[in-house]
């Protein structure tokens, strides 16, 4: 099941009655549905591009390592320039983001993706999600480096009490159906916390 899961019905949305259209609705949904979940039967590759424009040369290009900034823009068509440099430890603008950044947010995001289909699937009515997550890289003296871990800490806030249990396991299933958790080489920890809704 992929992250925007199709086909599942929206959190908080009730079938409607009989009449006033009520059965051209559910025969529309019906069919959406059941073309979805074949689309989801087959194998399909998926294609992306963006693009990186370094932004960082002070005139002197790269002639030399303290030289020049490490300021670049992120761009896709149709979207907003990120603006993007490297960590402040090797030299980077802090107040732009660093590829470590994008890399923990992108499994953050996909989790969370991931997780409120599942969510909608299994008819756990999620209202809210916040996650403060982390990671760890270690670099070698060859100036090579590689993450060690991630850390994600969900805050799921769910509908009903009678939800709860299952939005806890949901999290186990997102992470093995997460696209970016996936293609990752070190292991992502959760450590959710489930709210219930006042």
């Amino acid at each position: 099941m992929p992250e925007g899961y199709p086909g599942t019905r929206p959190a908080g949305e009730r079938p409607r009655r009989a009449g006033s259209g009520a059965g051209r609705d559910r025969e529309s949904r019906s069919t959406e549905e059941t073309e979805d979940a074949v689309a989801i039967g087959r194998a399909k590759q998926h294609h992306y591009e963006v693009r990186i424009r370094w932004t960082g040369n002070t005139g002197e290009g790269t002639s030399n390592y303290r030289g020049y900034e490490r300021s670049h823009d992120v761009e896709a068509d149709g979207k907003p320039t990120l603006p993007g440099s490297a960590d402040s430890a090797f030299r980077g603008d802090p107040s732009r983001w660093n590829p470590e950044e994008l890399l923990l947010a992108a499994l953050a995001q996909c989790h969370m993706l991931s997780y409120l289909a599942l969510a909608s699937a299994s008819e756990v009515v999620v209202v809210d999600y916040a996650d403060e997550a982390t990671a760890e890289m270690v670099t070698h003296s060859d100036g090579s480096g590689e993450f060690t871990s991630a850390t994600l800490r969900p805050v799921v806030t769910v509908a009903d009490g009678g939800m709860a249990e299952s939005a806890r396991e949901l999290h186990g299933r997102a992470n093995q159906i997460c696209f970016i958790a996936r293609s990752v080489g070190f292991p992502v920890h959760h450590e959710p916390t489930i709210r219930v809704a006042d």
